[in-house]
């Protein structure tokens, strides 16, 4: 079995460390420049940052081993906290960027020139740190992109590890939103429009929205239930039909309980006519073997009936 590791925690570090450096200083350039993008981008960091906290609490609380009363063990709370942080982004990131933008609309003040410079650097220096946060999580995920031959955005979609995807998907709004938030602040300067600047609020929480509703769906699928995919379910045939004392295959599921951990079950046929007891020792001996490969938590075998025909995966 693999759980996920130290490298989704340190993916997650990186990212709290640079959003909270971000956070302090948009919230700094935000109160001096009374810029409409540049409070939604300060609420967006502070979302981001808080988030982190989550998937940190999400990565420990998953990793912890089975028990009597868990026998597969604790991973599906790694969807658990990391929908909390999908909402926290949600309604703090979303919302407040949003309603300070239309309120913006209503009626915002023209900063003043010395303060669009404090706001491109603070934008400057965000973009960089953003980057390199996503730099950190885009390389863990293309590394397992390749092992799984993906490319890079479907795996971030389908992986099972909600942490690492959270962390890409919200450094890669961040760096849209500190370009948006960039143009509505220069559309502002060159015009003295600030409805430009408030449109640029309103972009950023719509943005933050989309992004938080997608991560929300994802661990839901997770939560309730997501199997395992196509490419895994024929792997995992192949696998349980090699197995020595296996006829047939008439029935296999898995389904993901956690990052990177897998609950596999599956009818089987197996070779020859067997006394009862014989035939318990032999699927437990089979279930133990398949749990020593990657990813499997646990494997249950059942003797299929005998009127079962065709040897199928579902």
């Amino acid at each position: 079995m693999v759980k996920a590791g130290g490298e989704s925690t340190v993916t997650v570090l990186v990212a709290f460390g640079a959003n909270f450096a971000v956070a302090v200083a948009k919230t700094a350039a935000a109160a001096v420049s009374g810029s409409a993008s540049m409070l939604a981008e300060a609420a967006h960091s502070w979302a981001d940052t808080g988030n982190e906290v989550f998937l940190l609490i999400a990565n420990r609380r998953s990793a912890r081993p089975a028990d009597d009363r868990h026998p597969l063990g604790y991973g599906r709370e790694a969807y658990v906290w990391s929908l909390l942080a999908a909402i926290g982004l949600f309604v703090v990131g979303a919302s407040v960027s949003i309603w300070h933008g239309v309120s913006e609309l209503i009626g915002g003040e023209q900063p003043e020139g010395r303060e669009y410079a404090l706001a491109y650097a603070v934008l400057a220096i965000s973009f960089v740190l953003e980057g390199i946060s996503l730099f950190q999580a885009g390389r863990q995920l293309r590394t397992e992109a390749h092992r799984l031959d993906r490319d890079l955005l479907t795996h971030a979609l389908e992986t099972s590890d909600p942490t690492t995807r959270a962390v890409f998907a919200e450094d890669s709004a961040a760096l849209i939103g500190i370009i948006i938030a960039m143009a509505g602040i220069a559309m502002h300067e060159l015009t003295g429009v600030a409805a430009w600047d408030a449109v640029g609020s309103i972009l950023v929480g719509v943005l933050l929205g989309v992004v938080a509703v997608l991560l929300i769906d994802r661990n839901r699928r997770f939560l309730t239930g997501e199997p395992g995919s196509a490419d895994l379910q024929e792997a995992a045939m192949a696998r349980v039909q090699q197995l020595p004392d296996v006829a047939a295959v008439r029935y296999l599921r898995l389904e993901f309980i956690g990052p990177k951990q897998l609950f596999l079950v599956a009818s089987v046929d197996l070779v020859g006519d067997r006394a009862e007891s014989s035939v318990a020792k032999t699927l437990g001996r089979l279930e133990h073997e398949l749990e020593t490969a990657p990813y499997v938590v646990e494997a249950v075998l059942t003797v299929s009936e005998a009127d079962d025909e065709g040897t199928h995966a579902r």
